[in-house]
């Protein structure tokens, strides 16, 4: 018989020798200061005994538990509320209990406020009798609520009524995790309240869980996850079918990141609706408690948690970059030693600091390289030159990582093809009353999910990536000296053709700044990152500067939009589906518009006019919209600190740390907006090509033409044309399904330049290329030239001539940038176009290109080329490398 004496655990004892309690720390469960994954089986329901208690005599109980524990089991899901004599041989056994509160949930409940109240009764008179019993792992309020029920009473209806419960059982055992378990066609269910997230599963193919895994994690942010239920009937799919089931279910549930699971079930005996359920046999032991295939699949499985053994595990390198960080390294050093990973290097890379961090760094067994100070982005290919690992993890100075942090990257890296793999990072609960305002403010540092597990972008605090990956693209641009270098090296790795992957449990801890001074400096920081950012990548960003992930953020303190539509749930014809979901619909421009700094400005120019009102009286009525601006902001922030924030619940008690959340919602939309101005990037910069007079007339229509003799298809030379936009540092947007046009362009806020292209094709793969070029201007630019106008020609014909002259000059001025603005984006599409010979030369083709534009009316336009070349910076690389003194510890 396989020895699974490897997986028995014992409780972890306080100094007067009571058993710790289990509580929630991120994503995981802890006893005490050790991490406590959940090895579970379900026991139960039984007919009643002798006793009329529905589990088995006390001495098969005694025999279950001890064979349990032998096989590495540490805690047993009971549906019904267990007595103390089995709390008792839990104990006993080493095993921790989660303990079912049975009710009514297949009834309308909701109807009949006496139902509810007898409920509740019970619910507490059950968690009494239970009350204070060390062997208590957690209780559950509810177990699959069936969703005809749900959708009867309404969604909120019935989370509020779990949240009652939730809290009922809190005043009893304030201390003890409450949790309730759901299934996937009431997913949907918002129940961010619990302690953690369980849900029943059950998938036949690795695929599917992995998949569905990973969907459920999103939807429990950072609390844990638990998979109730798992398993496989063995009379129906067979005993050995059943054990190699398990297998696969019990390592993906670990390696996928969950806190733990629970199979389904122990023996095959069990009895339900006052029958014994004979055709059914999902127990790992038979009725008479004989092990099955299943029982010993589940202790092998148990022997490799939370990763199973894996061949070739990577080489990973560790890279801290440091710039006077003594006061945190320390706990960073100290978390990297405690990795569990067996096959890594660390790498301290010293950026020119001046406290003492090489003194405490030269504590550790880790190579330590100091150069002159660089920026982060130096010093981070600083790190990557000197690896030895196949991939390299990056950690910031202020965060330390969970002790599986690498086992999970690199479980996600043999299991998948992504080039770089990054984590969440999670604020330390005991770093004071202001770093945890921080860390549920917005502007931290979170990821942006397209799927459930493909990345847009993972923050540089914890970032994966493939060595080769990173040096083919050029390493960081040295250019972010101490943010956005994550957000550029990500767009580079996805403009190559890889992926970015996230794994929800590779996970760090992460101090946030612990000061509102600190904040601030770090809000401006990232402004000018963004205006770094924006100058390199124009195409990303609109016209009035702000960037639109195309993905999903994930992380608290994110400012939410006021909503103007509900939420719709997908449940399928008459309910039946299997998996129902929440979806969000899109409010648009005009609904995500509040949410930019630039919001801000909107509300400066109601003030700007309405004081004019002190000169015309009219203008005044722009002072309730400067205040209703104002109390957007205010609504905004009030909505997103209650509801976007992961304060505990003395904390959410606490109406400071509200306020100061509150408060700091309004405040860093400022400080980006300070940041984001002082270093070039306002709503009214230009990009693209330069101003050319020969564009700047009326609305035409212009048309460019273009010879070839080298076939190409339509969409290559559409590429080719957006490439060239791209090359000119012009904002660039392809055209969509319905469009009538294939390239949009903008220079500044104010006009727009569409592109359509036309191929006559002539024989032998000669081409005619024609490019029509038409130009648009904004309905805001519309609105903003209207709105000056008309307040001078109102104030003009009403004698008021001194504010008439202001206004006209305004609107004088916003004519003159449209009339710019237009010639730009005419020029950027038409340079675009005529460098088309240009790329055509640098594939080595011999050819003679002929290349005019004309307007309707014939005229001929000429123009010279303008080539940008990019900024390698290799120079700079080679220096930090020849600077940087290695001393091995």
């Amino acid at each position: 018989m396989k020895d699974f004496t490897k997986n028995t655990t014992e409780h972890t004892f306080t100094a007067n020798g009571a058993v710790l309690p289990i509580h929630v720390k991120g994503k995981f469960l802890f006893e005490g200061d050790k991490k406590f994954y959940v090895k579970g089986v379900t026991y139960g329901t039984f007919r009643p005994n002798r006793d009329g208690l529905l589990f088995p005599e006390k001495n098969i109980v005694a025999k279950d538990f001890s064979m349990m524990a032998n096989l590495g089991i540490n805690c047993i899901r009971t549906y019904t509320v267990p007595p103390r004599y089995i709390l008792d041989l839990a104990l006993a056994h080493h095993l921790r209990i989660m303990v079912g509160l049975p009710w009514e949930q297949h009834i309308t409940f909701l109807d009949d406020a006496t139902i509810t109240r007898d409920i509740v009764r019970r619910i507490k008179e059950d968690v009494i009798s239970c009350s204070h019993h060390k062997a208590i792992l957690c209780y559950v309020v509810g177990n699959e609520i069936p969703a005809t029920i749900v959708r009867w009473h309404g969604k909120t209806k019935i989370e509020r009524f779990i949240r009652r419960l939730y809290n009922e059982v809190k005043q009893i055992e304030p201390d003890t995790l409450v949790t309730y378990v759901n299934y996937p066609t009431t997913e949907y269910l918002d129940l961010s309240f619990l302690d953690f997230d369980c849900f029943n599963v059950y998938l036949e193919t690795p695929g599917k869980l992995t998949d569905y895994i990973s969907r459920l994690h999103n939807l429990s942010d950072d609390r844990p996850l638990i998979l109730a239920e798992i398993g496989l009937d063995s009379r129906r799919n067979g005993e050995e079918k059943q054990a190699e089931t398990l297998t696969w279910q019990i390592q993906t549930v670990f390696a996928k990141g969950c806190a733990g699971m629970f199979v389904f079930g122990w023996t095959d005996e069990w009895w339900r609706g006052g029958f014994d359920i004979e055709d059914w046999d999902f127990g790992i032991v038979d009725r008479d408690r004989h092990p099955k295939p299943a029982y010993y699949a589940v202790g092998e499985a148990l022997l490799k948690i939370p990763v199973p053994d894996l061949y070739h595990l990577p080489f990973i390198s560790v890279v801290v970059c440091s710039y006077n960080g003594a006061r945190t390294i320390r706990d960073c050093m100290e978390g990297l030693q405690k990795l569990n990973y067996p096959h890594f290097e660390v790498i301290v890379v010293d950026d020119g600091s001046r406290d003492n961090l090489c003194e405490i760094v030269r504590e550790y067994p880790v190579r330590l390289i100091s150069t002159s100070n660089k920026g982060l982005s130096s010093a981070r290919n600083t790190g990557m030159y000197h690896a030895k690992g196949e991939i390299i993890a990056y950690i910031d100075d202020d965060a330390y990582p969970d002790p599986h942090w690498l086992d999970y990257l690199a479980y996600a890296y043999i299991t998948s093809t992504h080039a770089s793999i990054g984590g969440p990072n999670l604020a330390p609960a005991d770093d004071g009353p202001i770093a945890t305002c921080v860390a549920n403010a917005p502007g931290g540092p979170v990821h942006v999910l397209i799927s459930d597990e493909v990345a847009e972008h993972i923050p540089g605090c914890n970032l994966s990536v493939k060595k080769e990956v990173l040096m083919a693209i050029g390493g960081f641009d040295p250019i972010f000296r101490s943010a956005g270098d994550d957000v550029d090296v990500c767009w580079r790795i996805q403009k190559a053709g890889y992926t970015i992957g996230f794994h929800p449990s590779a996970l760090v801890w992460h101090h946030r700044r612990n000061s509102l001074t600190n904040y601030w400096k770090q809000q401006k920081g990232y402004g000018k990152a963004e205006a770094l950012l924006e100058a390199k990548w124009p195409e990303k960003y609109n016209g009035f500067g702000h960037l639109s992930w195309h993905g999903h953020i994930y992380g608290n303190g994110v400012t939410l939009p006021l909503k103007i539509k509900k939420d719709k749930i997908f449940h399928g014809t008459w309910g039946t589906s299997l998996f129902q979901s929440v979806y969000q619909p899109t409010g648009g421009f005009l609904h995500n518009i509040p949410l930019m700094p630039e919001w801000y400005l909107l509300s400066g120019l109601f003030a700007l006019i309405g004081l004019f009102g002190f000169l015309w009286s009219p203008l005044l009525i722009l002072w309730p919209l400067f205040i209703l601006s104002i109390l957007v902001v205010v609504l905004q922030a009030t909505i997103s600190a209650s509801n976007n924030s992961s304060l505990m619940a003395a904390q959410k008690k606490n109406i400071k740390y509200k306020l100061l959340i509150i408060v700091l919602h309004m405040v860093q939309p400022v400080a980006r907006l300070y940041g984001r101005f002082k270093h070039g990037l306002t709503p009214w910069r230009k990009r693209g090509a330069d101003f050319n007079s020969q564009f700047n007339y009326g609305l035409s229509t212009n048309i460019f033409t273009y010879w070839s003799e080298k076939w190409k298809s339509a969409e290559d030379w559409l590429t080719t044309i957006e490439q060239n936009l791209i090359n000119e540092k012009t904002r660039v947007k392809r055209g969509g399904d319905f469009d009538q046009w294939d390239i949009q362009v903008r220079s500044g806020l104010f006009a727009s330049g569409h592109g359509l292209l036309s191929i006559e094709e002539h024989g032998s793969g000669k081409q005619f290329l024609r490019f029509k070029c038409q130009t648009h201007y904004t309905f805001y630019g519309y609105l903003l030239a209207g709105s000056l106008g008309l307040i001078a020609l109102i104030a003009s014909l009403a004698g008021e001539y001194l504010v008439g002259i202001i206004f006209w000059g305004m609107f004088s001025y916003t004519i003159y940038n449209y009339i710019i603005e237009k010639a730009g984006c005419v020029n950027s599409l038409y340079l675009a176009f005529q460098h088309l010979s240009n790329n055509l030369q640098q594939e080595s083709l011999s050819v003679s290109p002929l290349v005019h534009s004309a307007k309707r009316n014939g005229s001929d336009q000429e123009h010279k080329t303008k080539i940008k070349e990019d900024d390698l910076k290799i120079a700079e690389e080679e220096a930090v490398i020849s600077n940087a003194t290695t001393i091995e510890i």
